[in-house]
């Protein structure tokens, strides 16, 4: 099977893109042929696909772009007539690429398959907040414009002006009727997208995968710490993880970086270590050493692979309970849940996820069953195939 790949950028910037590049490495190791379609960008993977991809987008063409570009439509169809793929599988497009290129697969009657990473689609700034911190579902009826009454992208009115006429013109009965499948890594995305009025039946929910090899382990001994891994922001909850750590003895380590770091850094008691952002070889050790890593998001989570690749190491994970964590969380055996922003519901779960014996082994290897190649290969050419 012929198979082309889009995603705005081509290299390990974020879970979409690792989700992107993991997938194309899976698919040619079954033998299919794959192409990738993404914006021209610095820090871009080499690809012998780079001259189809549209130039890195310009200040100015944040006022074009987004709308759907001569230049993306003409290098995008360049690129269907030379490989013909059998199938078009997207992720995140918008902005940087724009749907245009779903409605121009769907006219070339090829079929198409989307991802959804986040809630772009239902969303006009992506994450379902307001203000950065509140969780607002204000535009979920259809009706963007509040996105540009409260100023929703980052604080401006032109920027929201942009976003409220992108979502305007790339709405919900256009981006449905050029999407054969949607695929959505959370049940919790599914019904999302449902409750904002896309149809059932185009929704598949497929739990993500990784390369569990990289998560194999000799030992499942543990230290006596716990961790935290991700952005040191607001929605990912990190300042109310530091004010629940403060009221505890433990040994807590905080792996990643953030705009709250100095912040956090100036209220934590000694027993919060920050070691900044880290490899994959070092977060294998210090997430796979600790007795629980903890995931305090206060955001509509869809499929964290913070949480996949901490279990998958044997770690228990301590999760809020919003979006998609609970799912992936089996409470007791996996890890536990607590409220979202609930600080005070945090500091008992820490004290009881460090007092819990669990079976690091088990949850291991559970885990990498669960979570293995192989199983999504078989799940999404089937969604290809249908």
């Amino acid at each position: 099977m012929k198979i082309l790949l889009s995603n705005k950028f081509y290299y390990r910037r974020g879970g979409d893109c690792i989700y992107m590049l993991n997938l194309e490495q899976l698919l040619k190791v079954h033998g299919h042929e794959v192409a990738v379609f993404a914006m021209d960008y610095p820090e871009n993977i080499d690809s012998e696909w780079k001259k189809y991809f549209p130039q890195n987008m310009s200040k100015l063409m944040a006022f074009t772009r987004p709308f759907g570009s001569k230049e993306t439509k003409d290098k995008f169809c360049k690129l269907l007539d030379d490989f013909k793929p059998d199938v078009v599988h997207l992720n995140n497009i918008h902005t940087q690429l724009s749907p245009v290129i779903a409605e121009v697969v769907h006219k070339h009657g090829i079929k198409v398959v989307w991802t959804l990473h986040d809630y772009k689609l239902l969303c006009p700034r992506y994450d379902c907040l307001r203000d950065g911190k509140e969780i607002c579902e204000t535009c979920f009826s259809g009706d963007k414009k509040p996105c540009l009454d409260n100023k929703c992208m980052k604080g401006s009115k032109l920027a929201s002006l942009i976003g409220y006429r992108e979502a305007v013109k790339w709405n919900r009965k256009r981006l449905e009727a050029c999407t054969d499948t949607f695929v959505c890594p959370s049940q919790f995305m599914a019904d999302k997208m449902i409750q904002g009025g896309f149809d059932a039946s185009k929704m598949v929910t497929l739990c993500n995968f990784i390369n569990i090899e990289k998560c194999k382990r000799d030992s499942y001994d543990k230290e006596d710490y716990y961790c935290f891994i991700g952005r040191l922001s607001h929605e990912k909850g990190a300042r109310t993880l530091i004010e629940a750590a403060n009221r505890l003895p433990y040994k807590i380590k905080i792996i990643g970086g953030g705009p709250l770091m100095d912040e956090l850094k100036g209220i934590a008691n000694k027993n919060i270590e920050f070691v900044g952002f880290k490899q994959w070889n070092e977060i294998k050790e210090l997430v796979g050493n600790a007795r629980f890593s903890v995931i305090p998001s206060e955001w509509y989570e869809n499929n964290p692979l913070s949480v996949i690749e901490a279990q998958c190491l044997g770690t228990p994970v301590l999760g809020a309970r919003i979006g998609g964590i609970p799912e992936l969380i089996d409470e007791g055996k996996t890890g536990m849940t607590f409220e979202s922003r609930n600080t005070e519901d945090l500091k008992d779960k820490i004290e009881r996820m460090w007092n819990t014996d669990f079976d690091y082994k088990q949850i291991a290897e559970s885990s990498m069953e669960r979570y293995n190649s192989e199983e999504y290969y078989k799940n999404i050419i089937g969604i290809y195939n249908k």
